[in-house]
This record gives C-alpha cells, sequence and structure tokens, in this order.
C-alpha cells in the first residue's frame, strides 16, 4: 500500500501542481476575508480594461475565426492527428457530441433562457427597454454569443496540441511543451515552462469552481420550485455533492464508458426535450420567433462583433458583457483545446476545427431559439414578469417561473434538471480529466491519465467552488478568470505559430495526410 502510494505521488509534476494550489488557495482565502474589497479591486480592474482594450477583444476575436477557417481549408487542415491509416476513434455523431457537451455546457441552458430578458433591460442601439425590437435583438445577441467567434476561440489551441500528442508523441500534454519549437529546450524545461503551465493550470482550477458554482443555480432554483422549498446553502451543497460524485464517475471510467456516454446520451435528451416543448407549448410562436431572431442575427451579426458604443451613446448590456464572454472564453481555451486535442485522435485538423465550429454553434442556435422563444411568449402573453424577475432577483430565477407554465410543468422542470445535470457533468468531467492529463507525468500519448489524480483534482474542484459559494466569492473569481484571458490570448497565438512551424518542419502537410485511393485518382 506504501509503495502504490509513493507512486502514485510520483505521477504528479509538483513543479506546476504546487504552485497552482498554492496560488488558488492563497486567491481564496484573501476573497474570504476580504470578500468586498475583492470584488470592488477586480471590478475596477476589468473596467479599466473593458474601456482601454474593448476593441482588442473584439478584433481577437474576430481574427481567430480567419484563422481558423484559414488552417482548415489551407494545406494544414489535410494534416492527421495520428496514424493516417488507422480510423478515427469516435464516429462522426460520437465525437460532435463529446464537443458539444465540452464546448456549451450547463451555462447555454441558462443563457438561452433568460439571456434576452438581460439585454432587452439595458439594450443597445438606442432602442427602447422592455420593446419588441429589443426582445428580437435580445434572443439573437443570445445566439450571438455561441456563435463562431467562442468555438474559434475555444478550438484554435487544439492544432498545436493535437500536433505533439498523436503525430509527434510527445509524453507531456503541456502548452510549455507546444511551446518548444518557438523558445526552445532551455525555455521549455525551465521556469520558463513551468510559468506557462502553471498559468493554464491556475486559470482552469478556478474557471472550472467558477462553472459548478454559477451552473448550481440552474439546478437549485428549478428543484427548489419542485419541492416548494427555499434555496439555501445546504441544498446547494448537496446539489454540487451530487454533481461531483456524478462526474467523478464518469471521470473515473474515462473517456469512453463515461464521457462519450453521457455525452452521446444528452443529445437525444436534449432533442427529445425541444421536441416535446414545440408540441405542449407555443410551438407556432417559437417557430417564428426563432425564424426572427435567425434574421436579427445575420443582420446584427457585425454590429454584435464590433460594438464598443465609443460615440458616447447610453451604456447598454452588451458592450462590457461582451469583452467579458470572449474574455472568459479564452481562459477555457487552453482546456479547449488540450481537450479537442485528446478526443481528436484519427481526425484531421480540417475535420476537428469544423466540427467544433459548426456542431455546438448549430446546436446552441437551436437550444436558444427555443428556450428564449417560450421565455419571450411567456413574457409578452402570459404575463410571466421575467423582466422584473431578472432585474430584481438573480437571473436563473425566472426559469421556473417560465417552465412552471407549461402544461406537465413538473415532468418539464423534471427533464429540464436531468438535461442541465448531465450537461455540466460532462463539462467537469472533461475538466476533470484534462486537468489530470495536464498534471501527470505518464505518457499521456500512450495512456490515459491516473484515475486516483482525475478524483484529486475533482476534490480540488468541489472544495473550491463550495467555499466560495459559501463566502459568496464566485463574482470576484468569475472576474478574475476573465482577467486571466488577457494573457492566454497571447498563448494561443504562439500555439497557432507553433503548430504552423511543426507541420512545416515535418512537412506533415505531403506525408501525414490520408492517401487518396485509387478510385479517386481515377476520377
Amino acid at each position: 500500500m506504501k509503495q502504490k502510494k509513493q507512486a502514485d505521488q510520483s505521477l504528479v509534476d509538483k513543479r506546476i501542481v504546487i504552485p497552482s494550489v498554492l496560488i488558488i488557495g492563497i486567491v481564496s482565502l484573501l476573497f474570504a476575508f476580504y470578500t468586498e474589497e475583492s470584488a470592488e479591486l477586480l471590478n475596477t480592474i476589468f473596467d479599466t480594461i473593458v474601456n482601454l482594450f474593448a476593441w482588442g477583444y473584439l478584433w481577437y476575436a474576430l481574427l481567430i475565426v480567419g484563422v481558423a477557417l484559414y488552417f482548415a481549408f489551407s494545406k494544414y487542415g489535410q494534416v492527421v492527428l495520428g496514424d493516417p491509416l488507422e480510423k478515427p476513434r469516435y464516429t462522426l455523431f460520437e465525437y460532435a457530441s463529446i464537443l458539444v457537451a465540452m464546448g456549451v455546457g450547463a451555462t447555454l441552458m441558462r443563457t438561452g433562457m433568460v439571456q434576452w430578458s438581460e439585454v432587452s433591460i439595458n439594450p443597445p442601439f438606442g432602442l427602447e427597454p422592455g420593446s419588441s425590437d429589443s426582445l428580437l435583438v435580445g434572443n439573437a445577441y443570445s445566439m450571438f454569443l455561441w456563435s463562431f467567434q467562442t468555438f474559434a476561440v475555444f478550438v484554435m489551441a487544439a492544432p498545436a496540441m493535437g500536433y505533439i500528442l498523436h503525430v509527434r508523441k510527445k509524453s507531456k500534454l503541456r502548452i510549455s511543451e507546444a511551446c518548444r519549437i518557438l523558445f526552445g529546450d532551455k525555455f521549455t524545461d525551465g521556469f520558463g515552462g513551468i510559468v506557462l503551465d502553471t498559468l493554464f493550470l491556475v486559470s482552469i482550477l478556478a474557471g472550472a469552481a467558477v462553472t459548478l458554482g454559477l451552473g448550481t443555480p440552474i439546478v437549485t432554483e428549478n428543484l427548489a420550485a419542485l419541492l416548494n422549498i427555499d434555496v439555501t446553502f445546504l441544498l446547494t451543497m448537496i446539489v454540487t455533492i451530487v454533481w461531483v460524485l456524478v462526474f467523478s464517475i464518469s471521470a473515473y471510467v474515462g473517456l469512453d464508458k463515461g464521457i462519450k456516454r453521457l455525452s452521446t446520451m444528452n443529445m437525444y435528451l436534449a432533442g427529445g426535450f425541444a421536441l416535446f416543448i414545440l408540441l405542449i407549448g407555443p410551438g407556432i410562436f417559437i417557430m417564428s420567433f426563432f425564424t426572427d431572431s435567425v434574421r436579427q442575427l445575420f443582420t446584427s451579426y457585425i454590429d454584435f462583433s464590433l460594438y464598443t458604443n465609443s460615440i458616447g451613446n447610453e451604456s447598454s448590456h452588451i458592450e462590457g458583457h461582451t469583452v467579458f464572454w470572449f474574455a472568459y472564453n479564452a481562459t477555457w481555451a487552453m482546456l479547449h483545446g488540450v481537450f479537442a486535442a485528446i478526443v481528436s485522435k484519427g481526425r484531421t485538423i480540417k475535420e476537428m476545427i469544423l466540427t467544433y465550429l459548426l456542431a455546438p454553434t448549430l446546436l446552441s442556435w437551436i437550444a436558444t431559439g427555443i428556450l428564449g422563444g417560450l421565455g419571450v411568449e411567456r413574457f409578452v402573453n402570459q404575463d410571466v414578469p421575467v423582466l422584473e424577475m431578472v432585474g430584481q432577483e438573480d437571473p436563473v430565477s425566472a426559469v421556473p417561473a417560465i417552465l412552471g407554465t407549461l402544461p406537465l410543468s413538473g415532468l418539464v422542470i423534471v427533464v429540464f434538471i436531468i438535461i442541465s445535470t448531465i450537461f455540466l457533468v460532462t463539462t467537469l468531467d472533461s475538466t476533470t480529466y484534462t486537468i489530470a492529463a495536464y498534471m501527470s507525468k505518464w505518457d499521456m500519448s500512450q495512456r490515459a491519465p491516473s484515475r486516483t489524480l482525475r478524483i484529486f483534482v475533482a476534490l480540488i474542484i468541489t472544495v473550491l467552488a463550495l467555499t466560495l459559494m459559501n463566502i459568496g466569492g464566485l463574482a470576484p473569481l468569475e472576474v478574475l478568470s476573465g482577467l486571466m484571458g488577457i494573457p492566454i490570448v497571447v498563448i494561443q497565438l504562439l500555439l497557432v505559430v507553433a503548430a504552423i512551424k511543426m507541420i512545416e518542419q515535418d512537412k506533415a502537410w505531403m506525408t501525414n495526410i490520408r492517401k487518396k485511393s485509387k478510385s479517386q485518382d481515377d476520377a
């Protein structure tokens, strides 16, 4: 037993794990003792960044879409992440389901249902609050949040990470390893590499705790409404622990038996739930409003993408929120890139990029169209005071009020809770698996990370999330996660350059591609 314990300890790279955990612990303690001061300081810093560099984040998000499309349709897109003669690890449906579950998570269930209301309360472009135009722009903006910029940010670290894992067969699945070709051995194996990898772990551990903390109210609010009880910290703790048990088991059993099965099952559940709402709810209105929302999205896409309100009009919800959204997405970019790299064995870079750009985007638009359309219809025709509830309380509190107006409302809320739970579970077990792979000293090109290590990561995330929820510290940590997106943006762009240099150095665009069949050559 003692030897086994020592062996497990030796699997962790203490050079990056210890400083990461210490930094997270110190930051959490500061939030515990100086919650208001921390929140005020971080919000001041973030507001300053929004005022100075909002334009930079907006152009970065558009730029990364262009880079993604260039990669996909250039010679680099042909490169196979693995042996060109082997079939991909997952079918296209399984692969897309895994990326969707990782990419959208339970947050989509919240933004899809009530994000439109936050925009309508404080609309852009000089619109009148609560007007029909503001409702439509609000739902189109909700779709925009889950569009090409978001998923391009998520995927464009993956070419470099997938290449070092599946083509060059490097044992360490690290950002520093991918940047070796740029900075050399001395930097990568020394202090510089430790800084890069520690930055990744700190941002992801903080982001995972925030995701768990922000995802929990989606379940607790609906569960409290279903059982007619108040939302308390005890209820929050029980829900969180149940969640942790499920995603710990899923992460423990691994990708194929856990994450893949949950992801594909949730696609079927979400599809069935959407059809159910259309049949028992205002289906005609929802489809009409969805059509209008898509039209508004296409009409306003560039307006949403590059809106800074520089001429001094009254500020609206979307200026600061769009910048925060892209900054927060940048924080998660490395995690998504590492995870996409792991599950993309056998896929070409083009398949990986286009699947991540299209599958989550289309599902998110459909979900937002249905959930947002239901919320708007209930606000307009059923007198559900959504704008008032969102303006005075947590926006999530409006979700059970909207669902409660449907026939079979108890069943609807139960299914909504199940889907939200599975979405968050698949996001967090993917996160746990990826962080464990990143911490591990095992050869990640040959095997999965230690199960013990996966459970250890799950415990860290859980303790951090519960501690911060108890002291009210999630808000500053959320802003801190967004702030950490600033250096991540630079690192992501470096990884794009590194991927190009590695592929060019190996001439992989000629040697590591799928060979055309004889029939294709004859044609």
